[in-house]
């Protein structure tokens, strides 16, 4: 056993993720209706897979530039400046889009900095936060999870550095409004703040296009990735995109981290962006409606307009002792309190099969009265 003073202080403010421990309690159960996991559920492509195997055949198997290889690199910045164009916008290969959310995070933020971000948020968001130094600082988004500017203006303070959002959002699925980020992007501009914003779900827009506060500020940081796009999560193949300024320290603090991204999966990457996922996009839209449609009478939900998430209030008890309650009847799902400050709701990822949906809302329909 190793004594306590060996371990960094800042280890003591992080603690296992809930998502990690229901994966655990999920382990003893036999054939369990898994409506956890947050990544899709259809394979690699086969055209990635083979970019994959055709690189490390052809021998790219060691470091490649810290900034990524020429090639990925080129096609993603074609990439900006059609999304954006006019603004002069750098691009950084990361080890995913964590990778590149924890560079940028460190390279702007000094202990005791505040980093505004909504409530609920992705998961790893206040860790990340933690390991940079700085505090985070949530916005309640209930009960409807908009984004909403007046509440982030209000928590704005002198120690604000950064506000980060995610849209679509991780675990709502809730999708910023246009005018939203508009104003959010020009809060920023006026308060001296840079925004992050996290676009890994830029391709699971449902109700019309992918829009990023980018638009109307070339200051802003986008950081995308390719693993839930192309069910490439352990490929660990992200990017970011924006200031030069900004990029040249993200690049230098992946010198010494990270690295690079995985060269193989950097190659794969060129061929990920020629992959058409229009008809998978369309099936998960096809499941996010079946699945509010079904659950619809018996739980309070906001609709989500993209990502493969559902984020319903618990019918009754805390979200955790719903939770619980459905790993006892079989079915594993995530209690809000992992995402947010608040206990009252739960997460369900709708990114399974249509056999496994089936048998989930019939769990999820009969958990719906409080048992006896």
């Amino acid at each position: 056993m190793i004594p306590e003073s060996w371990l960094a202080e800042r280890t003591r403010h992080i603690e296992l993720s809930g998502i990690r421990k229901v994966f655990e309690l999920g382990k003893s159960l036999k054939n369990p209706v898994n409506l956890s996991i947050g990544q899709p559920h259809f394979p690699v492509p086969e055209p990635v897979r083979e970019a994959a195997k055709a690189a490390i055949d052809a021998g790219h198997n060691g470091y490649t530039v810290t900034q990524g290889v020429a090639e990925l690199r080129d096609r993603l910045a074609a990439d900006a400046a059609a999304r954006f164009p006019g603004q002069d916008r750098d691009v950084l290969v990361t080890s995913g889009t964590s990778g590149g959310l924890l560079l940028a995070l460190m390279a702007v933020v000094n202990p005791g900095d505040e980093v505004v971000t909504p409530d609920p948020y992705f998961v790893a968001y206040p860790h990340m936060i933690t390991l940079a130094g700085g505090r985070m600082v949530p916005v309640p988004g209930y009960p409807d999870f908009a984004l909403d500017p007046d509440r982030i203006a209000a928590a704005i303070t002198p120690r604000t550095k950064v506000i980060l959002l995610s849209t679509p959002s991780n675990p709502t699925g809730v999708v910023a409004t246009p005018e939203a980020l508009k104003a959010v992007a020009e809060l920023a501009r006026e308060r001296g703040v840079l925004l992050i914003s996290d676009e890994i779900y830029r391709a699971f827009h449902y109700d019309g296009p992918a829009r990023s506060p980018a638009e109307w500020d070339e200051n802003v940081l986008v950081v995308e990735g390719f693993g839930k796009t192309y069910a490439m999560t352990g490929w660990r193949l992200g990017w970011a995109h924006g200031p030069t300024r900004l990029l040249a320290e993200m690049a230098k603090l992946q010198q010494f981290t990270y690295v690079c991204a995985p060269s193989m999966a950097q190659h794969a990457g060129v061929a990920a962006l020629d992959y058409d996922v229009t008809e998978l996009v369309a099936d998960y839209r096809r499941k996010r409606d079946r699945l509010c449609e079904a659950l619809r009478g018996r739980y309070e939900l906001a609709v989500p307009g993209g990502a493969f998430y559902l984020f319903p209030k618990a019918p009754w008890g805390t979200g955790t002792e719903f939770v619980s309650e459905a790993i006892r009847n079989n079915l594993l799902v995530i209690p809000g309190g992992t995402f947010s400050g608040r206990d009252t709701h739960f997460r369900i990822s709708y990114a399974a099969t249509d056999e496994t949906l089936d048998r989930g809302i019939e769990i999820l329909n009969r958990l719906g009265e409080r048992p006896a």
